[in-house]
């Protein structure tokens, strides 16, 4: 293998923030789309987890956390490593931290509530989606249309999946909620070229 191995799901959020930089940083990649209902064994065998995004470098070393998938790919160009640099100021940790954590959290019982046994109604859920990402994003973005400042940073593309798939479970609340900066930095995202490449559809393959 001359260039590294992406297993993907094209909807999934980790996965997407994944691609997006590894597309940024001009990485060349063979990109494998799963079927969640049979995963391939070539990629149980390397990550029993069983969770996208995997990928498997030239080396033969395995990463299986879109986070180090992310900061691998900034690392890879001088220029595109300023992408990963700027994501490390202390308020863009915490977004991030809270993004994976509390908010993603809140977001599965909302959008899958069927899923699990403690999901509670949905208003519950929505308002604890607002306070803890949705409203502290749109306070960061007051004063910048965007994370990195007036160049997005890895932070804007690490989040953006999932305040994206927050917005489209209900849509008319989403937009009726008194944020304007993090609706713009969302539509902003929605409609960007690297967003676009990213969802590009692939038909779901197997190694070889």
């Amino acid at each position: 293998m001359t260039i590294p191995l992406l297993y993907t799901y094209r909807r999934c959020p980790y996965a997407m923030r994944a691609r997006m930089a590894l597309l940024q940083a001009g990485v060349l990649y063979q990109a494998l789309e799963v079927s969640l209902r049979d995963k391939p064994a070539a990629m149980l065998a390397l990550s029993p987890k069983g969770t996208v995004p995997v990928l498997v470098l030239p080396s033969g070393q395995v990463l299986d956390q879109s986070l180090d998938i992310m900061q691998w790919a900034f690392a890879q160009t001088a220029d595109a490593h300023t992408w990963w640099a700027r994501a490390q100021t202390v308020d863009n940790q915490a977004l991030m931290a809270v993004c994976d954590g509390r908010f993603k959290h809140h977001l599965d019982r909302y959008k899958y509530p069927q899923r699990y046994a403690d999901a509670q109604d949905r208003a519950h859920h929505q308002s604890q989606a607002l306070a803890l990402l949705l409203e502290p994003l749109n306070q960061a973005l007051q004063s910048t249309s965007l994370l990195g400042g007036t160049t997005p940073c890895a932070a804007d593309i690490g989040i953006f999946p999932f305040v994206r798939q927050c917005a489209a479970v209900d849509p008319a609340w989403f937009e009726a909620l008194p944020l304007p900066h993090l609706q713009a930095w969302l539509a902003g995202w929605l409609g960007h070229p690297l967003f676009a490449l990213a969802m590009k559809k692939m038909d779901a393959v197997q190694p070889g």
